[in-house]
């Protein structure tokens, strides 16, 4: 699941785009692991699920979340518990802050970093593209907080 999420990270920072192929395995992956405790538990996390599921396509209607974010909530609620999911949710919304945080630094960094030149590290290459993307109105990578919010919750230990 690591792996996984880990390409979404790579996916959404370098294209912006959350591949319908890794929604499906995070979610067919949730679901062998939910099976394993029990029938029950995969009902509930699928009603959690489609509830989730309704709630963000009203909120995409609107515009303020992309639709791959609302695919890869959807997929990592299906293999996590109630309670699993409602922390995945909580971190979301604290590593979405950080990473708006950073990009408010970022922003304010644009006039710096263009007088020093883009630099030839990798991070340095990463916060150029990222520098052109933001003075053309790109959206944030999401999936990012996202994924990193589901490492946390999937690393924690159970109890």
């Amino acid at each position: 699941m690591i792996a996984l999420l880990a390409m979404v990270v790579w996916f959404d920072i370098s294209v912006r785009i959350i591949p319908d192929l890794l929604c499906l395995a995070i979610g067919g992956l949730g679901l062998v692991l939910r099976l394993q405790v029990g029938l029950m538990p995969v009902v509930y996390s699928v009603g959690i699920a489609a509830l989730l599921f309704l709630a963000l396509l009203l909120v995409h209607s609107r515009g303020l979340v992309g639709g791959g974010d609302v695919k890869l909530l959807t997929a990592l609620a299906i293999g996590l518990s109630p309670l699993d999911s409602y922390r995945l949710l909580m971190a979301t919304a604290i590593f979405g802050g950080v990473l708006g945080l950073v990009y408010l630094v970022l922003r304010r960094a644009q006039p710096r970093m263009a007088a020093r030149g883009r630099g030839h590290g990798l991070l340095a290459r990463i916060a150029a593209t990222e520098v052109w993307r933001m003075r053309r109105g790109g959206p944030l990578p999401y999936g990012v907080a996202i994924a990193t919010a589901a490492c946390l919750v999937l690393l924690q230990p159970e109890g």
